[in-house]
C-alpha cells in the first residue's frame, strides 16, 4: 500500500543530485576581473598578447589573481574592485583602440563544475553583478544623417521625373542643388516642397547660376532629435534581446542621454561591443577610372574616398550613397556557393527597386559594400555586377568569419542606429553595493526557515521532521532551477523566495491533518497514509494552480521587478508542488511502508472525543425525547376532552342534521381512544 517502486526513488535522487549540483556554484561566489577582447576580426588574441597584459601589470606593480585565455578574449582576475579599476584604465591606455577593455565579474566556482554547466544564478543590480551604461547620442550626426538620406531621395526623385541639374552638394546643415536654367528650378521647387514638407527651399542666384537650398525646418529638427533618441532606444532594446538579457532597463535621461543597465551580465565586453557599435550598410560604386596610384600618394581625386578592401587591396570608391542598411528588413549569417560565411539580407520594396535599378544600369561595373562602424567605414567587399538583381535578396560575403557573420547579422537585423551614440559612462556593480541587501534577504528567509521548522516539528514530530527536509529540498530544487535558467535575481525575487517557504509547507500541513482525520476515525495508521496523501492532494493542486495563475499573470503583464518576483514564484509552486506529494511521501514510504504492523504514527497528538461524554451526549437527547412525547400526549387527551365538552354543547344546542354529524365524528374519535385503552388494559390469554 505505502510502497515506492524502484524508478520513483531514483527520480528523487537525481532530482536531489542534480539540485545540488548546480546550486552549489552559488556558494564561491565571483571575484573583479577585467576582459580584453579585440575590436576586429582582423585583430587576434594570442599568447603573446596575454604577455603584453602581464608585463604591463608587472611594470605598474598590480598583482593579478589569474589571467587566461578564453576563446577570443583575455580574462584577469583580481582580488577586489579598486585594483579591478586601475587595471582596466592601465590597460585601456597601453592597449589602444583596437582592444575591448572592460569590466567584469568571473565565478570561483571550480573548473570540474564549470565544464559541467554548473553556473552562479544571476543577481540584479540591486543585489550584485550587472552593468550600468549611459550614452549619448549625437544630435548634431542625426541631422547630417537626416541630410544624406534627403540627398540620395532628392537625386532619386529628380532623376525619376526628368528634371535636369548640375550637381548637389551638401555643405554644413544645408543641401545646395544647382540648376542650369530658371524653368528646371522651378520644376523642382515644384516637385520637392510636395514631396519633402520638412525642407525649407531657398532660391539664391550666384554668379548667373540658378541655386536651391534646402534645410530642414527648425520645427522638424527637434522632431528628428526626439526621433532619433527613441529609435536608438528601440535599436539597443533589439540588440539587447539578442543578447538574451534578462529584465534590461533602457530608458530615455534627458534631451539626449540613454540609460542602459544589463543586471546579470557576465560578458560584459560583449555587451559594450554590441551596444556601443553603430553598424550600418552603405552601397557604393567602385570607381575605376580615376587615378588610383595619385590616391596612394594622397591626392584622392574629387568626389571620391580611398579605402582598403579586406586582403589590403586599395578601392576608390564614390562618396554617392545608392543604398543604406535602413532599407533591410532582415539579416542571416549564413554560408554563400563557395561554402564560405556570408550574410543574407533582405530588403524591403523600395530598397529592392533602388538595387534592381542599380545594378541593370551598372553590369560590368564593380559595387563596393561597406559596413560603417564607428564612423569608419570598411570595404567588406566589392564584386564585380555581372546582371540584374531583383527580389530584394543581397548577399555578402568576402574574408569573414563564421562569428563576424554572425555578429554583423546581428547588428544589421536589430537595425541602425539612426545617430551615432558614445559610451560616457560605465559602471559594473560589484558586491559592495548590494552586499547589505543580500545579507537582509538571506537572514530574512533562513530565519523564517527556522521559525517554521522549530513550530512543525514540535507540532507534527517525527513526520514534522519529514516535512522540513522536504521543505529544504524544495528550496534546493527552486535554486538550482533557477541556476539552471540562469535567472536573475533581484531583491523581489528573494522575496518571492521566502514567500514561497511559507507557501510549500502548507501543502505538508494539509496532508498531516489529514492524516490525523483519518487516524481519529480509528483506521489503521497504513490506511490513514495511504488516504491522507491521496485525499490531500486534490486540494494541494487545486490551491497552487490559483496561485500558479496569479504568478503567470504577473509575468505576463508585469515588467522589470514584478517579473522577477513572477518568475521565481511560479518556479517555486512547482517544485513545493513535487517535494510535498512526491518526495515526503517517498521518505514516509521509506521509513514505515515496509512494515507489517504498525501500531501507531509519530505524527503528534491526536485528540479524540471519550465514550462517556458520548454516552451522556445520547442519554440526554434520549430523556428530551420522552419529555416531549409526554407532553404531547399531554397535550392530545387536552384537545379530545375540549372536542368532547364541545360536542355535549353542540349534541344539545343544535339541530338533527348537524347534532347527528358531530356526534358521529366524536363518538368515532372517544371510541378509538377506549378501544386502544382497553386493548392496553387487557390481560394476555392463558392456555
Amino acid at each position: 500500500m505505502n510502497r515506492y517502486a524502484l524508478w520513483k526513488y531514483l527520480i528523487i535522487a537525481v532530482s536531489i543530485l542534480l539540485g545540488s549540483l548546480y546550486t552549489l556554484p552559488n556558494f564561491y561566489g565571483e571575484s573583479p576581473a577585467v576582459q580584453i577582447s579585440p575590436l576586429r576580426v582582423s585583430v587576434s588574441t594570442d599568447t603573446a598578447l596575454m604577455q603584453r597584459v602581464e608585463d604591463a601589470l608587472k611594470k605598474a606593480n598590480i598583482t593579478t589573481d589569474g589571467i587566461l585565455l578564453e576563446g577570443n578574449s583575455i580574462k584577469a582576475r583580481f582580488v577586489d574592485t579598486d585594483t579591478q579599476i586601475k587595471a582596466k584604465d592601465l590597460l585601456q591606455s597601453t592597449l589602444g583602440d583596437d582592444f575591448i577593455v572592460a569590466l567584469n565579474l568571473l565565478p570561483n566556482s571550480p573548473k570540474w563544475l564549470t565544464d559541467l554547466g554548473a553556473l552562479p544564478m544571476y543577481l540584479g543590480l540591486d543585489l550584485r553583478g550587472g552593468v550600468h551604461f549611459m550614452l549619448a547620442v549625437d544630435m548634431d550626426g542625426a541631422l547630417n544623417k537626416s541630410l544624406e538620406q534627403y540627398s540620395a531621395d532628392i537625386r532619386s526623385s529628380l532623376r525619376e521625373h526628368k528634371i535636369h541639374y548640375n550637381g548637389l552638394e551638401k555643405q554644413s546643415t544645408k543641401l545646395i542643388l544647382k540648376f542650369r536654367d530658371i524653368e528646371s528650378r522651378t520644376k523642382a521647387i515644384a516637385e520637392l516642397s510636395t514631396n519633402y514638407p520638412d525642407l525649407k527651399f531657398t532660391e539664391e542666384d550666384v554668379e548667373s547660376r540658378f541655386h536651391l537650398t534646402a534645410s530642414i525646418k527648425p520645427e522638424a529638427q527637434v522632431r528628428m532629435k526626439d526621433s532619433a533618441v527613441m529609435q536608438n532606444i528601440t535599436t539597443l532594446r533589439n540588440r539587447v534581446n539578442e543578447l538574451g538579457v534578462a529584465e534590461p532597463i533602457i530608458q530615455k535621461a534627458g534631451a539626449d542621454r540613454v540609460i542602459v543597465q544589463l543586471p546579470g551580465v557576465q560578458d560584459t565586453a560583449k555587451a559594450k561591443e554590441i551596444l556601443g557599435r553603430t553598424a550600418t550598410l552603405e552601397i557604393r560604386m567602385v570607381d575605376d577610372e580615376k587615378d588610383l596610384d595619385a590616391a596612394l600618394r594622397g591626392q584622392v581625386p574629387f568626389g571620391t574616398e580611398l579605402y582598403e578592401e579586406r586582403g589590403g587591396s586599395p578601392l576608390l570608391v564614390k562618396k554617392q550613397v545608392l543604398l543604406t542598411g535602413e532599407r533591410i528588413t532582415d539579416a542571416q549569417p549564413g554560408f554563400d556557393k563557395d561554402n564560405q560565411p556570408a550574410v543574407h539580407i533582405n530588403l524591403d520594396s523600395s530598397g529592392s527597386r533602388i538595387f534592381k535599378q542599380l545594378t541593370r544600369e551598372n553590369v560590368g561595373r564593380r559595387m563596393a559594400i561597406l559596413l560603417i562602424e564607428k564612423n569608419k567605414a570598411e570595404v567588406i567587399t566589392a564584386p564585380v555586377i555581372r546582371e540584374e538583381i531583383g527580389g530584394g535578396r543581397v548577399q555578402i560575403s568576402g574574408r569573414m568569419s563564421s562569428v563576424e557573420a554572425k555578429d554583423v547579422a546581428l547588428l544589421l537585423r536589430a537595425g541602425a542606429m539612426a545617430a551615432p551614440m558614445d559610451i560616457i559612462e560605465e559602471r559594473t556593480v560589484g558586491p559592495s553595493l548590494g552586499a547589505d541587501n543580500i545579507a537582509r534577504g538571506f537572514n530574512s528567509t533562513l530565519y523564517g526557515f527556522l521559525a517554521i521548522a522549530i513550530f512543525i516539528i514540535a507540532y507534527y514530530t517525527s513526520f514534522g521532521v519529514i516535512s522540513i527536509i522536504a521543505l529544504s529540498v524544495n528550496v534546493l530544487l527552486l535554486i538550482g532551477l533557477l541556476s539552471i535558467m540562469q535567472a536573475t535575481l533581484t531583491l523581489p525575487g528573494m522575496a518571492a523566495l521566502a514567500l514561497t517557504v511559507g507557501m510549500a509547507i502548507d501543502a505538508n500541513v494539509l496532508i498531516n491533518e489529514r492524516i490525523r482525520d483519518e487516524l481519529r476515525a480509528g483506521i489503521s495508521p497504513q490506511s490513514a497514509i495511504h488516504a491522507g496523501y491521496e485525499r490531500a492532494f486534490d486540494t494541494i493542486v487545486d490551491s497552487n494552480i490559483t496561485t500558479l495563475i496569479a504568478g503567470i499573470a504577473l509575468f505576463a503583464f508585469g515588467s522589470g521587478p514584478i517579473k522577477g518576483f513572477a518568475v521565481v514564484l511560479c518556479l517555486g509552486i512547482l517544485t513545493s508542488v513535487f517535494t510535498a506529494t512526491f518526495v515526503s511521501r517517498g521518505m514516509v514510504n521509506l521509513m514505515y511502508g515496509s512494515r507489517r504492523r504498525l501500531d501507531s504514527v509519530p505524527i503528534g497528538k491526536i485528540w479524540i472525543p471519550k465514550a462517556s461524554d458520548n454516552a451522556g451526549k445520547t442519554r440526554t437527547k434520549i430523556d428530551h425525547s420522552e419529555k416531549v412525547i409526554s407532553d404531547r400526549k399531554g397535550k392530545d387527551q387536552e384537545d379530545l376532552s375540549t372536542q368532547a365538552k364541545t360536542s355535549d354543547y353542540v349534541e344539545g344546542k343544535t339541530e338533527a342534521p348537524v347534532k347527528t354529524d358531530i356526534e358521529t365524528k366524536v363518538k368515532t374519535k372517544v371510541g378509538d381512544k377506549a378501544g386502544v385503552k382497553a386493548r392496553g388494559k387487557r390481560k394476555p390469554q392463558t392456555s
